[in-house]
């Protein structure tokens, strides 16, 4: 059994049980297993990048360290976190006076930054341990009635020189991983296009406006539902549709599921472990379709 320390992140915890139980149930299922290590903090998510560098970077490679320790590579959920895990990772590993300064500041909590360990993101245990192939075979119930929208939203994929998710102006291990459970992936307008997540708060109307323009397209290309990576995008959709509806008197009754979703499903583990009632836009007809 192939083994991960779990990075939760902040959010995921909090707000998205049915992210986290998804996920520990399917890997389980697939022969990965987690590690929760104590002492795990925020990732310091890449808006903190603009405010102090150095010190967003030593969180993350605290974290990171955490890891080492353990002798686990570190698998995470949220594509902030991925981006702020992984690009601490690839740069502290290339850069020897970036690594001195940052274990310069790391010393203060009596941990070093070795380098010995790889961050990745959930997509990539799957397709680069588990595969295509084997998840294919271990379907119980496969989705071939179902329509699905991958959503990559943007942390996951920048900058890919250093995060080398996919390829960022095609990436496929999104649709790939839909069509091994047996679902269609189906192509819409400005697929990469933002979901004004990380605008909440700053920008609110622009953010409901980007929402708004996602929704829009995936239901005019005949999309049973939306499938996301992160935490920020499942939210700006989710429960997006409820402030589109309160404000603008739209209604889009479009299901929003994380791929972890959708794969403990079609490994048919029964719906009533995952926390589903969650979603704020129910996903009833999404279940109704699962053979």
């Amino acid at each position: 059994m192939t083994s991960y320390a779990l990075f939760l992140g902040c959010t995921i915890p909090a707000r998205q049980p049915n992210y986290e139980s998804s996920v520990r149930k399917s890997l389980s299922k697939l022969g990965v297993e987690l590690v929760d290590l104590p002492n795990m903090t925020c990732c310091a998510p890449p808006p903190i990048e603009s405010i102090n560098l150095e010190s967003s970077m030593s969180i993350a490679a605290y974290n990171i360290c955490l890891a080492e320790e353990a002798n686990l590579d570190l698998v995470t959920l949220c594509s902030g976190c991925f981006q702020s895990l992984a690009k601490t990772n690839a740069m502290l590993k290339a850069d020897k006076h970036l690594k001195a300064k940052i274990n310069s500041i790391l010393s203060h909590t009596g941990k070093k930054f070795e380098g010995s360990k790889e961050v990745k993101h959930y997509l990539q245990v799957l397709v680069d341990d588990i595969s295509i192939k084997r998840i294919r075979q271990s379907i119980s119930k496969p989705l071939h009635n179902l329509k699905v929208a991958a959503f990559y939203g943007c942390h996951a994929l920048r900058p890919s020189e250093l995060l080398k998710l996919d390829d960022p102006e095609n990436p496929r291990i999104l649709d790939d991983l839909i069509e091994a459970l047996g679902a269609k992936s189906v192509e819409y307008q400005n697929k990469l296009k933002c979901c004004g997540g990380l605008l909440r708060g700053v920008s609110d109307e622009l953010a409901l406006d980007l929402a708004r323009e996602k929704l829009v397209n995936t239901s005019k290309a005949g999309a049973d539902c939306i499938t996301t990576l992160c935490p920020f995008c499942f939210i700006a959709l989710d429960i997006g549709q409820i402030q589109l509806r309160s404000k603008l008197n739209e209604t889009y009754d479009m299901p929003v599921l994380h791929y972890s979703e959708l794969l403990a499903l079609s490994l048919g583990i029964d719906p009533e472990e995952l926390a589903l009632d969650t979603h704020k836009i129910k996903i009833d007809k999404v279940i109704r379709k699962v053979t």
